[in-house]
């Protein structure tokens, strides 16, 4: 399996489709619509990817982040969210305020993704709710509005790429002050 790519971005398509060139070798892949639109064309970037084989179909999805790519995990682990209805709920914010409408059970929220209707969204609520972490705040997730929590949290990934689980990886570092490096951060969650 394919656990990453970096490359230089060298075409952008549709919402949410780019080619990421890495020596010579194009992938197309689809990423969530805030990582698409953060992209700029020649820029240098490192994706987590997922590679979907089906019987008539192979298709590659990358995150910017590895805590991303583990929520679009958990998302296709739901009965009836596929890749491509995960990808549409992760392209509703970035990463960290979807977990964070789904640790609050916000399945208004979820709905509001294509593809993505009423009782799916209550699924998804109901089987990953307890695999994504405490909230980081609380209420309802706005999606118009700015997210007002760390978007790539390199520490939750530093925890993530040592096997911690999303759920434990965010709950160690939920007691860390969000100010101190990455190194320092990382460093008083493995502590607790």
């Amino acid at each position: 399996m394919i656990a990453h790519l970096n490359g230089i971005v060298e075409e952008k398509f549709g919402n949410n489709g780019i080619i990421l060139d890495v020596n010579g070798v194009g992938y197309e892949m689809a990423v969530p619509v805030p990582d698409f639109e953060a992209i700029n064309l020649g820029e240098k970037k490192k994706y987590y990817t997922y590679h979907a084989v089906r019987e008539n179909a192979e298709e590659l999805y990358g995150f910017g982040s590895l805590a991303a790519k583990k929520i679009f995990e958990l998302l296709i682990g739901v009965q009836g969210v596929g890749p491509k209805a995960a990808i549409a709920i992760l392209s509703l914010a970035e990463a960290e305020a979807v977990r964070n409408a789904i640790a609050n059970a916000d399945a208004a929220f979820v709905a509001k993704a294509v593809g993505v209707g009423k009782k799916t969204a209550e699924r998804v609520i109901v089987d990953i709710r307890d695999k994504v972490g405490t909230p980081s705040h609380y209420g309802a997730t706005d999606v118009a509005g700015p997210v007002s929590v760390a978007v790539n949290d390199e520490a939750l990934d530093a925890l993530m790429a040592l096997g911690f689980p999303l759920k434990e990886a965010t709950a160690a570092l939920e007691k860390v002050d969000s100010k101190l490096p990455v190194e320092e951060r990382v460093r008083l969650a493995l502590k607790a």
